[in-house]
């Protein structure tokens, strides 16, 4: 009597597939990001439109959101393009582009950091501490949270400078590069919305 074998199919056998399956474990990834910062948002809005009738939310003499933040968003959006350019250059096979986008990208988002700072440094020094009211909380804990998401994204960011400088990408496997791009647009994403809702909300 004839014993029947089973054929198992590897759904991962090929490289595409298993580039699909990262790209959908990414999406996943980020989705749990996603909603971290959207609890958070959430948080401050009901304690925003909510306040305590005996405390105003902003305290007196504040002075809303510092100005350095306009450049460390236009940093941030500046290095998402360059990051998608990175990217796209990698595809193309073009090293020496796809590097220098790379390099723009780490640069840009070394600013956006050093801008971050100046931005706290600057609340500090006008008497906004972080246990003085829930304004001053609020804003050092949503900004700090997405802070170190990016200082945790120089990881991948360094990755991927080095890779393209030894070429160590290709066209047919940009798999890296492109799981860091996901990444690093979603904190832009992100970073947007932290800074309409803040504005919104500190506004004198």
């Amino acid at each position: 009597m004839a014993i029947k074998t089973q054929t198992v199919v590897d759904p991962f056998a090929g490289a595409p597939q298993r580039f699909a399956a990262g790209v959908l474990g990414m999406w996943v990834f980020l989705i749990v990001i996603a909603m971290l910062f959207l609890g958070a948002i959430m948080g401050y809005l009901v304690v925003r439109l909510h306040p305590d009738p005996a405390e105003p939310f902003i305290p007196k003499g504040a002075t809303g959101l510092p100005g350095v933040l306009v450049f460390s968003t236009i940093a941030l959006m500046a290095s998402s393009y360059f990051m998608r350019l990175a990217t796209q250059k990698v595809r193309l096979a073009q090293w020496q582009h796809a590097h220098a986008a790379m390099s723009a990208t780490l640069v840009l988002a070394m600013v956006f950091l050093a801008l971050q700072i100046i931005a706290w440094v600057t609340l500090w020094r006008n008497n906004i501490h972080f246990g003085d009211s829930l304004y001053a909380w609020t804003f050092y804990v949503l900004t700090g949270l997405h802070a170190l998401h990016v200082l945790a994204g120089f990881i991948p960011l360094i990755r991927a400078w080095s890779k393209t400088a030894r070429r160590a990408y290709s066209p047919e496997h940009p798999e890296g590069i492109v799981y860091c791009e996901m990444y690093w647009h979603l904190l832009g994403a992100i970073w947007l919305m932290l800074y309409f809702t803040l504005w919104l909300g500190m506004r004198t």
